[in-house]
C-alpha cells in the first residue's frame, strides 16, 4: 500500500488506490460511522429548526474510542488546564462546553466519513484493479478530518503511544502471528496517507 497523494491544480489531491485498498478504506469508513452514530433526526411534525438548537450530553461517552474523538476540552489528557481551576470546575466547564457543542462536532465528522464513503464509491477501478481517486479542496478537507479520526479510533483501540509509532517503535516490530499486526498495517498505512494528503495541501 505504498499509495500517496499528489496535489492536483485547484488545490485538490489524488491518489491511485486498488480494489484492496479502496475496500478497506471504505470499510473503516462505515465502521467510524456506525461508531459516531445516525445522529438525530427531526421527528415528523417537529420543527427542524428546534434541533439545531437542541442540546448535546454533558458527559464524555464511556467507549474509549468515542472519548478520544469527543474529549472533554478543559483538562483531560487533550485539554487545557486553566490554572486556579479545581477539577470540579473543569468537570462543569466540559460539561458545559459539551452540551452545546458536541451535536454540532458529530454533524460534522458524519459529513466527513460519508465524504469518503461516497467519493470512493464514484471511483471505477480499471482492468488491473486501481483507480485515481482525485479529491477537490473541500473534499481533501472531509478526508483529512476522518483520516484523523480513524486514527484516533484504531490508535485507542490498540492502545498505541507515542513511543509505539517512531521508526524504532514497537508497532514496527510486531511478528506476523500477532493478530493486530493487520490493524496496525493498516493504522500506519492511514499515517502515510495523511501525511502526504497534508503536505498537498501546504503552500
Amino acid at each position: 500500500m505504498a499509495g500517496h497523494f499528489e496535489a492536483t491544480p485547484g488545490g485538490g489531491a489524488a491518489v491511485a488506490l486498488d480494489e484492496v485498498e479502496i475496500s478497506i478504506l471504505r470499510s473503516l469508513a462505515v465502521q467510524l460511522l456506525e461508531l459516531i452514530g445516525p445522529g438525530d433526526t427531526p421527528a415528523d411534525g417537529e420543527d427542524p429548526l428546534a434541533a439545531l438548537f437542541a442540546e448535546g450530553p454533558s458527559k464524555p461517552p464511556s467507549d474509549p474510542a468515542l472519548a478520544r474523538l469527543f474529549p472533554d476540552a478543559y483538562g483531560g489528557p487533550d485539554g487545557p488546564a486553566p490554572e486556579g481551576r479545581s477539577e470540579e470546575e473543569l468537570r462543569e466547564l466540559s460539561a458545559e462546553f459539551r452540551r452545546f457543542t458536541e451535536n454540532d462536532l458529530r454533524s460534522r465528522k458524519r459529513e466527513d466519513a460519508l465524504a469518503v464513503v461516497r467519493t470512493l464509491d464514484a471511483l471505477s477501478p480499471d482492468g488491473g484493479g486501481a483507480a485515481v481517486l482525485t479529491l477537490t479542496a473541500d473534499e481533501c478537507r472531509s478526508w483529512l478530518g476522518s483520516l484523523n479520526d480513524l486514527r484516533l479510533t484504531i490508535g485507542t483501540r490498540l492502545d498505541v503511544s507515542d513511543e509505539d509509532e517512531g521508526e524504532d517503535g514497537s508497532l514496527y516490530r510486531l511478528p506476523d502471528s500477532d493478530p493486530r499486526k493487520p490493524m496496525v498495517m493498516a493504522y500506519l498505512w492511514l499515517g502515510a496517507l495523511q501525511e502526504t494528503l497534508v503536505e498537498t495541501l501546504m503552500p
